[in-house]
């Protein structure tokens, strides 16, 4: 499968990543991280593979995963994936340390790199259930839940965190979360720089309303220098990400990531510092219809690829076609492969590019 050329960078200026422990470089490597936040109905194995081809150096999240699922459901359809996704990070969601220990067990045998302890989601599910950001209130227990893991595996150990929740003061609930953690012997920590509303505010509101505080985020790196810190959260372009290096040793995009992924070329240049090139969206479109050819042909559907893929070409002539193509193509009976050539052909691409297609 031929990767895409990566694209030049959009003039951000970050800066060198902050110091952090050997134990997070070995798990990251040197210099800064990129990575693609975890994504409820969004970060699946063919929105990974998608953005493996535009990002080769973009750390990947699954989906969040409920630790109960991986005990008792259909373990491949959850945790299935390809080696051609690495570097990839399975993301869990629990607050009983043996399950969530067993789960990790489970995750780190099917392959994955990282596994990666969720505290900052804050939708009715994990609510009920007690977990996600609801756990920022007991960072005892996230010690626990994080300890049982780590001694259950070898796989580094990682957690993603909000600054609070309702009315905490983010100044010592992050402090007391991060300190649990570290004790845990987490690896990372990555931090979602707003707090998290459990009450009033709905999931979808929680990731636009409550105000974005990256200074608090800075704050932890300087309390915790060898600690890896890591932050998300409203980094609409990978260009407003690049801005934070330096300050954190690296950075975590989800919905601009998800919704215009094009941009996602821009991490070679704009993160590591790689001279820019053109994005080769013909060998993009070609690597795609593969997979997704042989994603039809051993049962699956079309729609279950071409979804992540509608946000491609934003801003260009032909764009709200190949929209629509793929969106009202992909969901008939029958539908195959080719439909996406066929919506590409409605985009109108920049003539350097289009000349060297």
């Amino acid at each position: 499968m031929t990767k895409p050329v990566i694209q030049g960078s959009n003039g951000a200026d970050g800066g060198a990543p902050a110091k952090c422990d050997p134990a997070a470089r070995r798990l990251y490597g040197a210099g800064p991280i990129f990575a693609v936040a975890p994504m409820i109905d969004w970060t699946d194995r063919h929105c990974r593979t998608f953005h493996r081809l535009l990002a080769p150096d973009a750390l990947l999240y699954t989906e969040m995963v409920v630790a109960d699922a991986i005990l008792h459901g259909d373990r491949e359809r959850l945790l299935g994936f390809s080696p051609a996704e690495h570097p990839v990070a399975l993301q869990i969601g629990g607050s009983d340390p043996a399950k969530l220990a067993e789960a990790a067990r489970i995750g780190a045998q099917f392959g994955y790199r990282e596994i990666n302890l969720n505290v900052g989601c804050p939708s009715d599910r994990v609510q009920s259930g007690a977990f996600g950001a609801c756990l920022m209130r007991e960072p005892d227990l996230v010690s626990r839940c994080l300890r049982a893991m780590r001694e259950a595996i070898d796989v580094p150990v990682t957690v993603k965190c909000r600054i609070g929740v309702d009315e905490q003061d983010p100044d010592p609930a992050l402090d007391a979360l991060a300190d649990c953690a570290a004790e845990a012997g987490v690896s990372a920590i990555w931090v979602h720089a707003r707090k998290a509303w459990l009450q009033g505010l709905s999931p979808k509101e929680n990731r636009d309303i409550p105000p974005l505080d990256y200074e608090r985020v800075y704050r932890l790196k300087q309390r915790m220098p060898t600690m890896f810190v890591g932050l998300n959260g409203g980094l609409a372009t990978v260009g407003d990400a690049a801005r934070h290096l330096g300050a954190v040793d690296g950075v975590m995009m989800g919905r601009g990531a998800y919704g215009t992924p094009d941009q996602l070329a821009l991490v070679g240049s704009a993160i590591h510092g790689r001279p820019p090139a053109p994005l080769d969206h013909a060998a993009l479109i070609a690597a795609m219809t593969d997979y997704a050819r042989a994603h039809v042909a051993s049962g699956g559907r079309l729609s279950q690829v071409t979804r992540h893929m509608v946000g491609l070409f934003t801003g260009l002539p032909g764009a709200r076609r190949w929209r629509q193509v793929l969106s009202e193509g992909a969901v008939k009976p029958g539908a195959g492969a080719d439909l996406i050539a066929e919506a590409f052909a409605e985009v109108q691409l920049p003539q350097t590019e289009a000349a060297a297609a």
